[in-house]
């Protein structure tokens, strides 16, 4: 029987035939003493040969001991790494091609509560790690992801250790092709660093703003002598609120103040849905005040202080924009919206309206032509608008020109009205790409009835023109027409062609429009007011008396909105067939195929919906150009621009809508029956 035998090699080796090597030369010295002295040659030869005799048994006896103990070293130091690798804190387990457990280690085992010999998937222990998770190939041979196990926080690292060189120096596997694997399973506890990471965000610097909406009209509402009362009071509720808060609160003028809070207080206006804006209308000095109402702007998560107040500045305009009483908080990458529930109060002065008509003037003045754009599938208000500005522009002296691909049917009886009065007119109508060819550095676009770029009729014309003017009456989104020229929106307008009217007053002197364009600008208004029903304030009929005295006849505007027998069916059908959701909601599906507008029918059966008795809400769902068209419609109790809003659109506190790409119309029911639900739990609405 062979006995294996064990062989030192490399520097060891030669350390211990040292002694050896040195005997060689001395039998080399040997020789040379012989070349001397015979006699000292003899004595030196005998010393030689007791040298070898010791040293070859020394050599040979010790080389088995010797080798013993290196033997038996590199087994403990092999056991001590084993030993150091068993009872690492950090928790690590060894797992196979497919993840299953071959070894683990004390801290693994008391994290996951298995014993030693625990040979199951590691997916039976953390469901999240599955198997496209593993690093199963050579070019992703680590992977990490962080997990949660029993209210801690773990960073996972997978690495896949080859076992190909194994392989190749083994005697009993053959290497050729063979490409297994293990796995390397390290958990690293990132609880504690978590925690300091969400304390200091928690404690990070947010600015805010708050701005009353309506105090000099709340204000002239009361006696005089009880105005500072009515300051007081009002300045005592924001302080406390915000001290309540651990912030600072500094009054900036009579109606402004500025806010510095930590970003876990803002959290907890989040969650508290920022119950200020109903503590401030509260507040009151008799029964004949007026309520005043609250718009807060939040900056968060800036990269500076700087930065931050910007956001706030910014979160403020949206506020405000779109209409007051409501909370924005912006960050770099998303804005969020709040309250916004109360209908929004109009100004009774004009003077914003003569400002901005003076400004709209000089724009409009100074360039070489007008190009005039509504949003796509054009309504009778956008078209209105635009006829609008095609009416100051010609009075200026400038070509105008409004933009519009493909006129929808509804809106065919006013376009032949106005291009009635001659060829000229005919000219003034002209499509997308007409616009981006006239575009240049002379040219002023003005965008009406919209402002989000995404839905104008030509998104692209936005980029050739340097000056831009945005006229809308809708609430601003977290989409807008950036580096306008001139910005006028005022969502409390009915609609943009009493925003236009207003201006036509101020724009020019001696203002003279055809009938057949007060008819037009007539029939926004009475389009979007649903016939002076919805959003009809005092300077709603003070522009409608204006275009009247202009020429605008009611009978002939009611004659261009007839419906035929098709449409009138299409809606009645889907009043009809409509179904109350949670005793309050109305909705609706409008199958109106055989029209040429059948989102316009389904927005005037979301009207319809509306005179039914208990009903808070109307939504009318419209299959049409591929995509499911929302009109949602409210009376005063609900705020369906929320609504809209969570689902991708947007709109009027009681006038809104939406549009959902690639799903059906039982699909689409279901994404709004599950938003009511939801914001109806969280008390959104």
């Amino acid at each position: 029987m062979m006995k294996t035998r064990l062989k030192v090699k490399g520097h060891l080796r030669s350390y211990m035939r040292f002694s050896i090597y040195l005997g060689f030369l001395l039998v080399a010295v040997n020789i040379a003493i012989f070349a001397v002295s015979i006699q000292a040659g003899a004595l030196l030869s005998a010393f030689t040969l007791f040298y070898f005799a010791v040293t070859l048994t020394l050599y040979y006896n010790n080389k088995p001991m010797l080798m013993n103990e290196l033997v038996s070293f590199a087994t403990e130091y092999g056991q001590i790494q084993r030993k150091l690798l068993r009872e690492l804190d950090i928790p690590y387990a060894l797992l196979d091609e497919d993840g299953k457990l071959m070894w683990t280690n004390l801290a693994f085992e008391q994290l996951t509560g298995q014993p030693k010999k625990y040979n199951k998937s590691i997916t039976s222990l953390f469901p999240v790690i599955t198997g496209d998770r593993l690093p199963r190939e050579e070019d992703t041979a680590e992977s990490e992801f962080d997990i949660e196990h029993e209210g801690r926080d773990y960073t996972i690292r997978l690495k896949r250790i080859p076992l190909r060189e194994m392989a190749e120096n083994s005697d009993l596997i053959e290497a050729e092709g063979y490409n297994g694997y293990l796995i390397a399973m390290f958990m690293f506890d990132k609880t504690a660093l978590n925690i300091a990471l969400q304390e200091l965000d928690d404690q990070s610097l947010c600015v805010g703003m708050i701005y009353l909406d309506n105090f000099d009209e709340a204000m002239e509402s009361i006696e005089e002598v009880k105005q500072s009362l009515l300051a007081a009071l009002i300045d005592r509720k924001i302080n406390k609120y915000i001290s309540s808060l651990d912030g600072i609160c500094r009054k900036m003028e009579k109606d402004k103040y500025l806010v510095i809070l930590r970003k876990k207080a803002v959290a907890e206006m989040q969650d508290k849905h920022f119950g200020l804006l109903s503590d401030i209308k509260t507040v009151k000095i008799g029964e004949s005040s007026m309520s005043v109402t609250t718009s807060i702007g939040l900056g968060v998560d800036g990269l500076t202080y700087a930065q931050n107040y910007e956001y706030a500045r910014n979160a403020i305009d949206l506020a405000l924009g779109r209409g007051g009483d409501q909370a924005v908080i912006k960050t770099k990458d998303q804005v969020t919206y709040y309250g916004g529930k109360s209908q929004t109060v109009e100004k009774s002065t004009r003077v914003k309206a003569r400002v901005k008509a003076q400004a709209l003037r000089e724009i409009i003045s100074a360039k070489d032509n007008v190009l005039i754009m509504g949003h796509r599938n054009p309504d009778a208000d956008a078209f209105g608008a635009a006829v609008g500005i095609y009416c100051i522009s010609r009075v200026l002296g400038k070509n105008a020109y409004i933009v519009m691909d493909n006129p929808t049917g509804d809106i065919q009886p006013l376009i032949d009205a106005f291009v009635s009065g001659g060829e000229e007119y005919e000219d003034v109508m002209i499509g997308s790409q007409q616009a981006i060819d006239l575009a240049s550095a002379g040219s002023v676009l003005v965008v009406v009835d919209v402002n989000k770029p995404s839905i104008t009729e030509c998104p692209d014309l936005i980029k050739y023109c340097k000056t831009i003017v945005v006229l809308d009456h809708h609430r601003s989104g977290s989409e807008v027409i950036e580096n306008a020229t001139l910005s006028y929106i005022e969502p409390y307008a009915s609609s943009a062609c009493e925003m236009i009217s207003e201006i036509l007053q101020y724009a020019a002197d001696n203002v003279k429009i055809r009938p057949e364009e007060a008819d037009c600008m007539y029939s926004g208004i009475m389009v979007d007011s649903n016939s002076f029903q919805s959003k009809a304030g005092v300077r709603t009929f003070e522009a409608a008396a204006f275009l009247r005295r202009c020429g605008a006849d009611v009978t002939r505007v009611r004659k261009m909105f007839r419906a035929d027998a098709a449409e009138y069916r299409a809606k009645a059908d889907a009043v009809s067939q409509a179904e109350i959701y949670r005793g309050v909601y109305a909705i609706s599906v409008c199958t109106a195929d055989d029209c040429d507008s059948p989102t316009v029918i389904g927005a005037q059966a979301a009207n319809e919906l509306l005179n039914i008795r208990g009903i808070k809400a109307s939504f009318v769902l419209t299959d049409y150009a591929g995509k499911i068209n929302i009109s949602a419609r409210s009376i005063d109790e609900v705020n369906v621009q929320l609504i809209m809003e969570r689902m991708g659109g947007g709109g009027h506190l009681s006038v809104a809508a939406c549009q959902l790409e690639g799903a059906q119309i039982e699909e689409a029911i279901g994404e709004l029956k599950n938003t009511i639900d939801s914001m109806t739990e969280s008390g959104e609405i």
